[in-house]
């Protein structure tokens, strides 16, 4: 059976062989989440999981399925889907420590909104495209549902799980877990972090579909498994089921933890067993194939011996009772390179005895798209919020992957110089109604930046010091309310077009910034009634620029201090230093002609007394006796 969607590998959910709960086992990881999308209050299934409800979305809105009674679980009956009001991109966003997670979702339609056409769209994980889902779907699967999962590291403590509408269809999603699994878990050590692993089969041989949300069968990573009947060949439908309720050693072992009843159940046949696989031509798939010698009549090696071929090539002989020896479980794993078809070929050809299968898993190994480099991220979620990006535009997720979606609207990017990341290089969001925000400081960090357009809004604030990046050619801020000085960072760029006309700016204007126009590019500096210093605009005060005192003003008063505290300090010097050093006043010129005057009338009022006594003294006064007695 094949699936017409690519990079996806879907569960179908058509159950009547639900079995009792029991408890989970226990599991060294503890980082999980559970999310019942669109569901309003939390709950605990049949299988004691427990469902948070809706959480971390970006936007969207929330519905139930048209037929509820036709879903066992209650996570499996409501959705959220995301109309194009918005935005083409949308999220969950969910706060994860940095490792390798397990990702299942539930995604389901059911003419939740009565219009009979399930819609077109793509996801993706930490920026790379892992499902795409393209109308029609099949009758069954858009009525019933359908579980996909992978395995993805999350590196940057944020899991982004992504949506992106193709055309004018909503996304829809019904359920999305989250499970911790080990980080060397699926030989990440030989294949590194920089692939996600998709899944396109995980067959346990010889059962029904079991594990977490299925059955009562615990796996630690919340695996689901399911039958292989489907997936046989013609020839091989006669394969016989052995199964044993014996202890299976070397299971729930690190780093894989595979459950023990994988290795409980089997298939085997005289002749060849064959498997079709569906996949998706030109890429990497890594098998892994699963063993145990349940079958007590075999006691020794060499009875049972077996090839495994794929694509008809003989990738390993087998003899499982030669490697672990009876009731213990093997595995090995095989990674098929390019494949260039659109099946994957399965085969175990007899050399001793009949071959025997437990379980074959087969994973779509994406290479991990090229993400914005970490800095811009930080500074595009800056421009977010400062700017106040209406939800319709959707500026959700990485705000340039993957790469086979358009980056956020407005938004153009390009590969850094070493191909190692992406970087912002145009923002254009001209007209788009964006009111009372204002320009981050962070915008410095978009040091890739040509063209920025922000015309036409009613941003507010002023103008940061980070604008001038050296990269930036073109910037058009007209019609806002910016109001402030125009930074003298804007010089050290490469512009050649500069439109800040209709603004509230004031102050000088950099006649390095004013030259673009001189040296044949565009400035339009009009309708800033406050700005000054360049022709046609007027001369700015001497003394006052830009809201405060100029550079000249500045060293007026600089210079008018200086006097003032050098005469204060000769005064001190005068009236305090001198005067210890003599013992007689001191007073100014002024003071020291008045003392003089002084003296000279004491002078002249003597000398009169002196004659007068002379006087009275020719006109015969008696004379005092010189000896009284």
């Amino acid at each position: 059976m094949s699936f017409p969607f690519p990079f996806s590998f879907l569960f179908l959910f058509s159950f009547s062989f639900l079995l009792p709960p029991s408890s989970p086992l226990p599991y060294p990881y503890n980082a999980s989440f559970h999310i019942d999308c669109g569901g309003l209050t939390p709950s605990t299934d049949s299988y004691n999981i427990s469902w948070l409800p809706d959480d971390f979305f970006t936007g969207g809105s929330t519905a139930v399925v048209s037929e509820p009674l036709h879903f066992r679980l209650q996570h499996e009956k409501t959705l959220r889907y995301f109309p194009l009001s918005s935005g083409k991109k949308n999220c969950y966003n969910i706060p994860l420590r940095t490792g390798r997670y397990y990702i299942r979702t539930f995604t389901v339609y059911d003419n939740y909104d009565g219009k009979s056409h399930p819609p077109s769209f793509d996801a993706s994980v930490e920026g790379t495209l892992v499902f795409s889902w393209r109308s029609p779907w099949p009758e069954n699967l858009a009525r019933d549902g359908a579980y996909s999962d992978l395995f993805a590291f999350v590196k940057d403590g944020q899991l982004d799980f992504c949506f992106y509408s193709i055309a004018t269809d909503p996304p829809v999603v019904g359920s999305l877990e989250v499970v911790q699994i080990d980080p060397l878990s699926y030989n990440s050590a030989g294949t590194g972090d920089s692939y996600i692993l998709v899944n396109y089969g995980r067959l346990s041989s010889g059962s029904r579909q079991w594990g977490p949300g299925f059955t009562s069968d615990p796996d630690s990573f919340g695996r689901s498994w399911q039958s292989d009947s489907d997936y046989k060949t013609a020839n091989s439908e006669s394969a016989r089921v052995i199964t044993t309720k014996e202890k299976i050693t070397g299971t729930e072992q690190a780093p894989n933890y595979f459950p023990m009843k994988l290795y409980q159940s089997a298939v085997t046949i005289n002749g060849g067993l064959e498997y079709e696989l569906p996949v998706d031509a030109k890429l990497d798939y890594m098998m892994w194939f699963h063993f145990a010698e349940i079958d007590s009549t075999v006691k020794k090696a060499g009875e049972r011996v077996f090839d495994v071929l794929v694509n008809e090539k003989n990738v390993s002989r087998v003899d499982i009772y030669k490697e672990v020896g009876s009731f213990a479980a093997y595995s090995l794993n095989y990674t098929e390179k390019n494949l260039s078809s659109s099946v994957l070929n399965v085969k175990l050809l007899p050399v001793v005895g009949a071959p025997l299968i437990c379980g074959l898993e087969n994973y779509a190994m994406v290479p991990a798209d090229l993400s914005t480099v970490p800095e811009q991220v930080i500074a595009m979620r800056a421009l977010k919020d400062s700017l106040r990006i209406p939800d319709r535009m959707g500026w959700n997720g990485d705000p340039c992957a993957p790469t086979d979606w358009d980056a956020w609207e407005g938004v153009i990017c390009h590969s850094n110089k070493n191909g190692t990341g992406l970087v912002i290089t145009q923002i254009d969001l001209g007209s788009q109604g964006l009111k009372g925000g204002y320009i981050s400081d962070q915008i410095s960090l978009l040091s890739n930046l040509i063209n920025l357009n922000l015309s036409t809004n009613a941003l507010v604030g002023s103008l940061p010091v980070g604008l001038g990046q050296k990269s930036l050619v073109q910037l058009d801020l007209s019609n806002n309310q910016f109001s402030g000085s125009i930074p003298e960072s804007l010089t050290s760029s490469n512009l050649q077009l500069v439109r800040l006309n209709n603004n509230l700016l004031e102050g000088r204007v950099p006649a390095e910034l004013f030259s673009v126009g001189v040296h044949g590019g565009t400035i339009d500096l009009s309708g800033n009634k406050g700005l000054c210093g360049v022709p046609p605009l007027p001369d700015c005060p001497l003394f006052w620029e830009n809201g405060r005192l100029s550079k000249g003003g500045k060293i007026a008063i600089g210079l008018s201090c200086f006097f003032f505290v050098s005469v204060l300090l000769l005064v001190i010097y005068i009236f305090c230093i001198r005067r210890g050093k003599n013992d007689y006043d001191f007073g100014l010129p002024s003071e020291l002609m008045s003392l003089a005057a002084k003296r000279n009338r004491y002078q002249r009022q003597k000398s009169l007394m002196l004659l007068e006594m002379e006087s009275q003294h020719a006109k015969g006064l008696p004379s005092l006796p010189l000896n009284p007695h």
